[in-house]
């Protein structure tokens, strides 16, 4: 049975913050050394070392951190490290996602299997956070990527129409959609502006439900690109991660929890139609 390896120990981490946190390891003689980076030198030092030296450390016959270190250190480096990896998703979902889906269309010459109700959603969506920023006068650096994910989806959206046919009907939607923009970047009431914050969630959920109803009805994926999906899935779980993290059981949390499953199912259906898209190619 493990046993408290000394108060001190406790004390001292529980002074480390995870930022801090880099490195842990025990040598023979159960001393534990944290290496943690320090801003002000701009090097790794040996701030730490704790000689826990009690024979409550010795489980048959070996040297043992104690189970409450890990949980106050080793745990929330962990968590720290995650959030890292989740944040470089949540940038790749952000700047490389509609850009393949759109080389893609391109590539191909045409958008079959995309749902135009879906890629209209997520216009929506990718549009209020661009409407939000500039009515509250945010610098154009706090939100040019979404600027330039709201021009991939325009782009795309005027392609589905220009591949169905309806080119004029697309060059009329840019006009209709640009002077809309305008006008809500510049005359929209703070409320419309913030219930359009509010609801880009829900209709990027929404966008996903249709495609996934769209792909199940067409029995194949089409010209949805299996990487762009696949960033997707990555970039909404990293997300769903965060919010965990920092919101806990909001509403917010299980709306990007929801928006995780529907991207794991899109996945899964890429993976799963991928050899009636192979048919349908050849």
């Amino acid at each position: 049975m493990f046993q408290m390896c000394g108060r001190r120990v406790m004390a001292d981490v529980s002074r480390l913050t995870i930022q801090q946190c880099k490195l842990i390891w025990v040598n023979k003689n159960c001393d534990i050394v944290l290496n943690v980076y320090s801003s002000r030198f701009g090097q790794k030092k040996n701030v730490l070392g704790i000689h826990s030296a009690l024979s409550s450390c010795k489980v048959h016959g070996s040297q043992h951190l104690h189970l409450t270190f890990f949980i106050l250190v080793a745990v929330p480096c962990l968590k720290f490290v995650l959030k890292k990896i989740a944040g470089i998703w949540i940038l790749l979902d952000i700047f490389l996602v509609q850009l393949l889906q759109l080389l893609k269309i391109l590539w191909r010459g045409n958008a079959e299997g995309l749902s135009l109700s879906s890629v209209l959603l997520q216009l929506y969506a990718f549009s209020c956070p661009v409407v939000y920023a500039v009515t509250n006068s945010f610098p154009l650096f706090a939100w040019s990527e979404r600027l330039l994910t709201l021009a991939q989806t325009v782009v795309i959206t005027f392609l589905i129409l220009h591949y169905r046919g309806d080119t004029l009907t697309g060059a009329l939607f840019l006009l209709a959609y640009s002077g809309l923009m305008f006008l809500l970047g510049s005359h929209a009431a703070t409320a419309v502006v913030s219930v359009m914050q509010s609801s880009s969630l829900p209709a990027l959920i929404a966008s996903k439900v249709l495609q996934i109803r769209a792909n199940y009805s067409n029995g194949h994926t089409g010209q949805l690109s299996s990487l762009s999906v696949f960033l997707s899935c990555a970039g909404s779980l990293g997300l769903a991660f965060v919010s965990v993290q920092e919101e806990g059981g909001s509403l917010a949390t299980l709306s990007h929890i929801l928006s995780a499953c529907l991207s794991c199912v899109l996945l899964a259906q890429v993976l799963c139609y991928k050899s009636s898209n192979k048919k349908k190619s050849d």
